[in-house]
Formats: C-alpha cells, structure tokens, sequence
C-alpha cells in the first residue's frame, strides 16, 4: 500500500503521551502509533454508523421480508 508522510500539529500532553508509549515498546515510532490510533477511530466511526443504519431497521418488517423470500424457495430446497 502507498504511503504519504503528513505534517500534524498535536497539543504537548499528547504528544508526551505519545513519546511514552514509544519508549514503553508499545509502538515501534511515533509513525506506526498515530496509524494504528487514525485506523482504530476510522474502524469505531464506521461501526458506529453500521448501528446507526440498522437501527432505523423494523424488525418485523425485516422478518416478513425474510419470511417471504424463504416462503418463495421452500419448495426447491432438498429433502432431508
């Protein structure tokens, strides 16, 4: 995958913050921790947003769909 260097400007709690996880070896660079910290938040937001979207969902009529479109095949399915 491609990779871009950015410039950010970040408040210094942070980036101490920051700097101690790094030399806690629990990030290799300042790099790879604010990648991994972008991914998970973009990873949340999109999580977030699957909830939101199946929340506007009405059960029943997702059951009835679902009812139906088995209702349709039942005959083609094989014996048992």
């Amino acid at each position: 995958m491609a990779r871009a260097k950015i410039a950010i400007t970040m408040d210094e709690n942070l980036l101490h913050g920051l700097d101690f996880l790094v030399k806690s070896k629990k990030f290799a660079n300042r790099s790879k921790a604010i990648q991994e910290a972008v991914a998970e938040k973009l990873k949340r937001m999109e999580k977030k947003r699957l909830a939101q979207e199946c929340a506007k969902l009405d059960p029943e009529f997702e059951e009835k769909m679902a009812e139906e479109s088995f209702a349709g095949e039942i005959d083609k399915w094989p014996q048992y």
